[in-house]
């Protein structure tokens, strides 16, 4: 259900209102879309909302309930997004990050950021970026990850418009063609490159301890408790909003089985430690309920 609480959060000389769903942001997104709503209104798990469009968004089928009723039901759904993946906190530390990483670099960190910042994404965003650099830590501790694989994650998905396939493509020629302004050497470049396209696989040789890392962070999410899978789905669908139901269970059915036949489906030791039976045991549930006609993208 769409829900909308009273119009009293002040800012920028009104009053805004908070819309969410209760069900999925899937929902969500559609209903804020037929509204006229602006993608940038949108704020992790609500859409802030102009005092003067709360009557309009009611009579469009908002169910109007009190700011305390808003909350308990969003986080009863599992759709209420925990502080620190707030964007304004997943900017700071990707920006703190970035200049560990490309010290003398902050226009070309900024310019990475603006993309994963871009209003249509819903999962590949700057969290599912800081998801992947957190997941290489965890795969390389004690040592820090090799700057080039840490590289190769800021820019596998830095281009992203829903393309499989292109969209690896146009951001390894993104790597490409803004590095050596950087004077990084030409091989360490051409190795960003490959990692890069290696993500529309997720396939590395083997002994390709690289490849082996950049894939498997990017895949971790995978790995999560029920719950964060589930967010995740959430996350993925939103994106395909504009995608109806039965054309996108035959789409997500093709990429779970895609990855289930994945052998191994983490390459490094300790990725496939960590993740690789929750992860399959997750897929399987999804293409299950996928094939049920369930809604594997529901909360547990």
């Amino acid at each position: 259900m769409i829900l909308i609480d009273p119009p009293m959060w002040p800012a920028h000389g009104t009053r805004f209102s908070h819309l969410v769903s209760d069900h999925t942001l899937a929902e969500l997104h559609r209903f804020a879309a037929a509204a006229g709503l602006a993608e940038r209104a949108f704020d992790g798990d609500h859409y802030d909302v102009p005092e003067e469009r709360h009557g309009q968004l009611v009579r469009l089928g908002a169910a109007p309930v009190s700011a305390g009723e808003l909350i308990r039901r969003l986080r009863n759904s599992g759709l209420r997004l925990p502080a620190r993946a707030r964007p304004e906190r997943v900017q700071a530390v990707l920006t703190s990050r970035w200049q560990n990483l490309m010290p003398g670099q902050p226009g070309l960190g900024a310019e990475l950021l603006d993309r994963w910042s871009e209003p249509h994404r819903r999962y590949h965003t700057g969290t599912h970026l800081l998801d992947v650099l957190t997941a290489l830590d965890q795969l390389c501790t004690p040592s820090p990850p090799p700057a080039v694989t840490a590289l190769a994650a800021w820019y596998h998905d830095a281009v992203y418009t829903g393309a499989s396939g292109a969209d690896e493509q146009a951001s390894a020629e993104l790597a490409a063609h803004t590095l050596p302004a950087t004077g990084l050497p030409p091989d360490d470049i051409a190795e960003v490159v490959r990692l890069v396209l290696l993500t529309r696989s997720h396939s590395p040789a083997s002994g390709d301890t690289p490849g082996a890392l950049l894939c498997d962070a990017d895949l971790a999410v995978l790995g999560r408790d029920s719950a964060g899978y589930a967010r995740y789905l959430q996350q993925v669908r939103a994106e395909y909003a504009h995608v109806n139901e039965p054309d996108w269970r035959t789409g997500r059915s093709a990429v779970a089985k895609h990855l289930l036949a994945l052998q191994p489906l983490f390459h490094s030791t300790v990725g496939a430690a960590r993740w690789e039976s929750t992860a399959r045991r997750n897929l399987e549930r999804e293409l299950h309920a996928l094939a049920g006609g369930g809604t594997p993208v529901s909360s547990p």
